[in-house]
C-alpha cells in the first residue's frame, strides 16, 4: 500500500489538483491506495465514486497540517506500508517515518532565497526522501541549485488523460461566438503577473494591425483581471478580446480546440516560476500549437520550433514576433499536428511506468 498525503485534490479544481488526481488514480490500478486529503465542500459524492479510501482533513491551515501528519503517522504505525508520496514539501514535513517517502516538486514552492528559513526547511525535509520528483529539468536544476542532494532528484513530466470526444453543442456555440475571428489565441490560466497577460494583450495592439479579425480569448480569473481589463480598453482592443470564467469543461475545451495557437508566455515574477505547464499539453492534444517563456520549465512541454515556439517572456519585441512568425502562411497548422504526435509521451499510462520504476 502507498499514501498519497496531498494538499491539492479534487473536487477543487486546478493544476495541482489533476495532477493528484490523475497520478493517485493511475497509481491505484497497479497499487493499493489511501490518501490523505484537505477538506472540500461536496467531497462526499466525489470521494465515494473512488475505489481508493479517501480521508479528509479539515479545519484552519496550520491546524489542519498538524491534525492530517498526526493521522498519518497513526495509520503507518497501525498498518503495512510501502511508502508515502506527497504533493509539496510541507506535507511531509511533520510525518515521522522510516518508510520510503517521495515528494513531488513543482518550481516556485522550493524557489525561495538560498540559506533562507524556509529554504533551510525545504531542503531539510527534500534531503531526507528516498527520491524527489521534479516536473521539469529547470525544477530539477532549481531544487540542484538550492541545495537538494542531486542524487536523489528526477525528473518525471506530469501526465494527462486521453481526450475526451468534444461536446457538439459547445462547439456550436463556440462557433457562433467567434464566426470570422481569426487567427485565434487563447490563454487558459489565472491571472497573475508570471503568466504575462499584459504583455500578450501589448503584442495583440500591433498584430491587430496586420491581422485586423484576430481574437485573444482569456479563460480564468485572478489577481490581475482588472487590471488586465483596463489594460483591453486602454488599448481599444475590446472587440480583440474576450474574457470567459466559471465555464463548463465542455465549453474551455471546445475554445481550445477552436483556436490556432495557446499562448502563455511566462516570466518569473518575485519567487513565482512556471515550473511545467501542463496547460500547454492539455491544448496540443487538441493539435493547438503553444507558445511558452523560456523563464521556467516550458521547454519540457513544448519543442521549440517543432510543437511551438519559446520566446523570452520580458521582450515584447519576442513575443510579437513569434506570435507573427507562427500566424504567417498559417505555420501554427504544421506545428498543431507535430504537437498532437508530441503530446502522447504525456500519456498517464505512460507516465506511470516511470513512477513503477522508482517505487518498484
Amino acid at each position: 500500500m502507498y499514501l498519497i498525503v496531498t494538499r491539492a485534490f479534487p473536487p477543487e479544481l486546478g493544476g495541482m489538483q489533476s495532477l493528484m488526481w490523475g497520478l493517485t488514480k493511475e497509481l491505484s490500478k497497479n497499487f493499493m491506495i489511501k490518501v490523505f486529503a484537505d477538506y472540500q465542500e461536496n467531497h462526499k459524492e466525489f470521494d465515494k465514486k473512488e475505489n481508493f479510501s479517501i480521508e479528509r482533513v479539515g479545519g484552519i491551515k496550520f491546524l489542519r497540517k498538524i491534525r492530517k501528519a498526526q493521522l498519518v503517522n497513526e495509520f503507518l504505525k497501525e498498518n503495512k506500508v510501502q511508502g508515502v508520496i506527497a504533493d509539496h514539501w510541507k506535507s511531509l514535513e511533520l510525518i515521522n517515518t522510516d518508510k520510503k517517502k517521495y515528494c513531488l516538486i513543482h518550481g516556485k514552492e522550493i524557489n525561495h532565497p538560498k540559506g533562507s528559513s524556509l529554504n533551510k526547511r525545504v531542503v531539510k525535509v527534500l534531503n531526507n526522501v528516498k527520491k524527489v520528483i521534479a516536473n521539469s529539468e529547470y525544477t530539477k536544476n532549481l531544487a540542484i541549485n538550492n541545495g537538494v542532494n542531486k542524487e536523489k532528484v528526477i525528473v518525471i513530466n506530469p501526465g494527462v488523460d486521453p481526450v475526451q470526444e468534444l461536446n457538439k453543442k459547445s462547439l456550436e456555440k463556440v462557433e457562433s461566438l467567434l464566426k470570422t475571428k481569426s487567427p485565434r489565441l487563447i490563454t487558459v490560466s489565472r491571472f497573475d503577473k508570471r503568466k504575462n497577460h499584459e504583455k500578450i494583450i501589448m503584442a495583440l495592439r500591433n498584430l491587430k494591425q496586420i491581422h485586423p479579425d484576430i481574437v485573444y480569448i482569456c479563460i480564468g480569473y485572478g489577481d490581475e483581471e482588472e487590471n488586465i481589463k483596463d489594460l483591453v480598453k486602454e488599448l481599444d482592443l475590446g472587440s480583440q478580446v474576450m474574457f470567459f470564467k466559471d465555464i463548463s469543461s465542455d465549453l474551455k475545451n471546445s475554445l481550445i480546440a477552436a483556436s490556432d495557437i495557446f499562448v502563455m508566455p511566462s516570466i518569473i515574477h518575485k519567487t513565482s516560476v512556471e515550473g511545467f505547464g501542463i496547460a500547454y499539453v492539455e491544448a496540443a492534444q487538441y493539435g493547438i500549437p503553444s507558445l511558452g517563456g523560456k523563464d521556467g520549465g516550458a521547454s519540457d512541454a513544448i519543442s521549440h520550433d517543432k510543437t511551438g515556439l519559446i520566446c523570452d517572456g520580458n521582450n515584447l519585441d519576442d513575443i510579437y514576433s513569434s506570435l507573427n512568425s507562427m500566424i504567417e502562411n498559417k505555420k501554427y497548422h504544421v506545428f498543431g499536428k507535430n504537437a498532437k504526435e508530441y503530446v502522447s509521451k504525456f500519456q498517464w499510462e505512460k507516465i506511470l511506468e516511470e513512477y513503477k520504476k522508482i517505487l518498484n
